[in-house]
């Protein structure tokens, strides 16, 4: 069976699903973007024969996307040693209205690939927010090998079969399922699941600590942060942040209230980052930074401070 009745809509319907996929492969929307535009390219580029004997073409554009994130990955490597301070995923708005998806130690029960789609709509909206979107997850995906990820992200996240993975990646389906069970091992030792209270007391933590940073209260701040805790900071070079991640409770809550004393009129927000509890740093209604962290027992372990501009543009429209 052939393509001959695939509308132009059901292909550029695919876009939503290939920007999940590349999203999670590469942690950059704007790279992402890109991904997805080539693939497209490349269909367009097929004579219609050619098109018309392809079964299933979201699967042909799915693959090509899976191709060229893997070769962004293997080159982002020396593009991010490059990179002025820290490398963090670009940050997301999302949405708090329902649980996040239960733990990835198993693969999703149900595939993202059929979600809803709306031409035309910004690509930062057109994002599932699951598990797999924190920023916790996503910088546990940046240890992977490029290899590892992709057949993680493909079969654990959206179901794919190894048997197409392997056309993906090169290499055989057995050698396909040791990757993913590879990364799946390197996430079940960096992180916990957050569950519908997880993200609940995530909330009420994120609250306090905006509350502490507004008062300039070090110690209410020190008593909030896990004594291990370690913030990193990205501005890549564009804005000016700690170039190399600060750690201790101590420490990190001085250098919070000394950010606050430079920007008087620093407004903080509780937003939604990558699907879970974060905060938002506006001033004269231009978002300066996103903040997301990572809680355990009541005290936050970890905070993803992203200050590159162009890494904010989905946050343009924050009210």
């Amino acid at each position: 069976m052939g393509t001959a009745g695939t509308s132009t809509d059901e292909i550029t319907g695919e876009r939503r699903q290939l920007i999940n996929v590349a999203y999670r492969l590469l942690g950059s929307l704007a790279e992402a973007e890109d991904a997805v535009q080539e693939a497209y390219a490349r269909w367009y580029a097929l004579p219609r024969s050619r098109q018309e004997e392809i079964v299933s073409p979201g699967a042909w554009l799915t693959t090509v996307t899976g191709r060229v994130c893997l070769d962004l990955l293997g080159s982002a490597r020396a593009r991010r040693e490059r990179y002025v301070g820290a490398w963090l995923p670009e940050p997301l708005p999302g949405s708090l209205s329902g649980p996040l998806s239960e733990p990835l130690s198993e693969p999703l029960s149900e595939p993202l690939h059929r979600a809803p789609h709306g031409r035309g709509a910004d690509p930062a909206d057109q994002v599932v927010m699951d598990e797999s979107v924190t920023m916790a997850f996503l910088v546990v995906l940046e240890s992977m090998t490029p290899a590892e990820r992709v057949a993680f992200v493909l079969h654990d996240v959206f179901r794919y079969p190894f048997a197409e993975i392997a056309g993906v990646l090169g290499r055989t389906p057995a050698a396909c399922k040791q990757l993913a069970a590879s990364a799946r091992r390197r996430v079940a030792a960096a992180r916990a699941p957050m569950t519908a209270a997880g993200q609940a007391g995530q909330a009420s933590v994120v609250r306090r600590v905006k509350q502490a940073w507004e008062t300039k209260d070090v110690a209410a701040l020190v008593e909030l942060l896990d004594p291990a805790a370690v913030m990193t900071a990205d501005g890549g070079g564009i804005a000016g942040t700690a170039l190399r991640p600060i750690e201790g409770a101590a420490r990190i809550a001085q250098y919070m209230v000394a950010i606050a004393g430079k920007a008087p009129e620093l407004e903080l927000l509780e937003r939604p980052v990558n699907g879970v509890p974060g905060l938002v740093a506006r001033s004269a209604g231009v978002v300066m930074a996103v903040a997301s962290f990572d809680v355990a027992d009541g005290r936050v372990t970890r905070i993803w401070a992203v200050r590159n501009p162009e890494k904010l543009r989905p946050w343009a429209r924050d009210g």
